[in-house]
């Protein structure tokens, strides 16, 4: 009795310690965007306060809209925090398309960095010129190595599809490892882009097919208010996140500019915020969440509105098909290369930049390249525009005219598993430091997810403009760049490997570091985002103590 009893009251204390912990936790604090914030950091992987960062090279593809979600459920908590944050630089291919370097296995490739999807896919050597679109111009995962799973995903997205054998490896992203994920070793597809060999998802665990298809097979058995299978199946980012390990279970990404007028500094954060960004600089919104069974969640928000240098727009008339939507939805998708928005709004913008401009017959909207225009969504009560040098595209014949036309397309209504007006793409990551926040992936009412805004639109980004079209005048050309994705120096740098169940991380090779950030600190600049997350370490600390306390009785 007296065993039983002092037991009790334990974890009567230590659960009510943690829910004061959990709803004491910091808001995220709103602020005016910030501009000509992010410092450049090269293009090497290396270490920042809790993480790592690694370069990023974008590749042409086509613009659309991912349909690969699924609803799945998986059983476990996020558990107390660890130290480690990531961070690499960006590689950039002639503003198309940006890739990272990761590492399966022992081969080390380019791939497409995608918050609008979740599974990891590169291509393998069973590829052949007619079913992967031509020749492989990178490295290729060897088939003669491959753990395969058992389970086959064929993955549809809005531009093409990719299919193959799921597996396993160890997979290695901005110097953190995870061993056994799963992966696709694609051997047909029609959407690989130039220079690189497949896809990152960084979406949620719902919209993973390859989970879905993992977890269908095994024993698993359904947890309330979880989801089946993620420490063990899910995304590469959602599973390192859930060892707990990560300083902060969140990424953050920031595009360069290679075209029009060179400049800025990409990279991928991990674990934490950039270096020099503090938590109360952004504007953070809750993620909007889907209550049909069938669906996934994605990085959806809503957006207040639309503004075109300076106005309000009219609000989209096209009524939804088959759904009732009270608020403008946008997806944050960085796999999208453009900016996809309503019919009718997207005409609109067209028409008012453009006198040439006639959706009846032809997509053209030109306009002099030097009268910059401002394309501004409000988020969160904030404004954060897209930089007038990201809204055109030269024409190659005339560095005189320019288009908008080849910037924006027209997305479908809203629709029962896709209730997105927008999809915010590249020129929306160019303009803006984006940090998605993961929260608890399995149980998100305690600590939901979140995604935060920070302007890096310069005050003198029309002057900037219309210095660089003269300076293209003059030249006879518009400059441009294409910086390649650093995996030679991926492969060699220091790595972290993380596992399920993470107590200390293990670092191979010089440099691994195992310390600690102070956690929940209010002045730490990631505290407010990990205070939600504490309860839930203590509650496993103090659980520990009182069992330890009742065997000695």
């Amino acid at each position: 009795m007296h065993s039983f009893s002092l037991l009790t009251s334990n974890l009567l204390l230590f659960f009510a310690c943690s829910s004061l912990l959990i709803h004491d936790s910091s808001n995220f604090a709103s602020a005016s965007p910030v501009p000509d914030i992010l410092a450049s950091s090269g293009l090497k992987a290396r270490k920042v306060p809790g993480g790592y960062s690694i370069p990023l090279q974008r590749t042409k593809r086509s613009s659309g809209r991912i349909n690969d979600g699924r609803n799945s459920k998986s059983i476990g908590g996020n558990r107390k925090r660890g130290g480690i944050v990531a961070e690499t630089g960006l590689g950039d291919h002639f503003d198309f398309q940006y890739t990272v370097p990761v590492e399966v296995g022992g081969t080390v490739t380019a791939v497409v960095l995608d918050t609008g999807s979740s599974d990891l896919w590169v291509t393998s050597d069973a590829c052949t010129p007619t079913s992967c679109g031509g020749p492989p111009t990178t490295e290729q995962y060897p088939m003669s190595t491959f753990n395969d799973s058992g389970a086959s995903v064929f993955i549809p997205y809005g531009s093409g599809s990719a299919s193959g054998p799921v597996g396993f490896d160890t997979v290695t992203v901005a110097g953190i490892s995870i061993q056994n994920q799963p992966f696709i070793a694609v051997n047909a597809t029609d959407i690989a882009p130039q220079d690189t060999s497949g896809i990152l998802g960084l979406s949620f665990p719902t919209l993973s097919s390859v989970q879905q298809e993992l977890t269908s097979k095994s024993t698993l058995t359904e947890s309330d208010d979880s989801i089946l299978g993620t420490d063990q199946y899910g995304p590469v980012l959602a599973r390192i996140a859930m060892t707990g390990a990560l300083d902060t279970p969140m990424f953050a990404i920031q595009l360069q500019r290679t075209q029009i007028d060179i400049g800025g500094q990409g990279v991928l954060t991990v674990g934490t915020l950039p270096e020099g960004i503090d938590n109360s600089s952004l504007t953070w919104v809750p993620v909007k969440f889907y209550t049909d069974s069938e669906i996934g969640t994605q990085w959806e928000i809503d957006i207040d509105g639309v503004f075109l240098d300076g106005q309000r727009l009219a609000d989209s008339a096209i009524p939804a098909d088959g759904v009732s939507v009270t608020t403008t939805r946008a997806l944050i998708d960085s796999g999208n290369s453009i900016l996809l928005g309503p019919a009718d709004v997207v005409d609109n913008i067209l028409s008012t930049v453009s006198t040439t401009y006639n959706p009846s017959i032809g997509p053209d909207a030109a306009f002099p390249c030097d009268v910059p225009h401002t394309l501004t969504f409000q988020i969160g009560g904030k404004m954060f525009p897209v930089d007038p040098r990201d809204f055109i595209s030269e024409k190659s014949t005339d560095l005189s005219t320019c288009l908008a036309s080849t910037m924006f397309k027209a997305s479908d209504p809203p629709s029962l598993g896709d209730l997105t007006s927008w999809s915010l793409g590249d020129p929306f990551f160019k303009s803006n430091l984006v940090a998605f926040y993961y929260g608890n992936l399995t149980h998100p009412s305690v600590d939901p997810p979140r995604i935060g805004f920070l302007s890096t639109v310069p005050q003198n980004a029309n002057e900037l403009l219309t210095s660089a079209i003269h300076d293209a005048e003059s030249a006879g050309e518009v400059a441009s760049t294409d910086d390649v994705a650093p995996t030679a120096s991926a492969a060699t740098a220091d790595r972290i490997t993380v596992s399920p169940g993470f107590s200390s991380p293990t670092a191979t090779g010089p440099g691994g570091d195992t310390s600690k950030s102070d956690e929940g600190d209010p002045g730490n600049e990631n505290g407010a985002i990990a205070g939600a997350k504490m309860g839930i370490g203590f509650v496993s600390v103090y659980i520990a103590v009182g069992m330890g306390m009742v065997a000695g009785w």
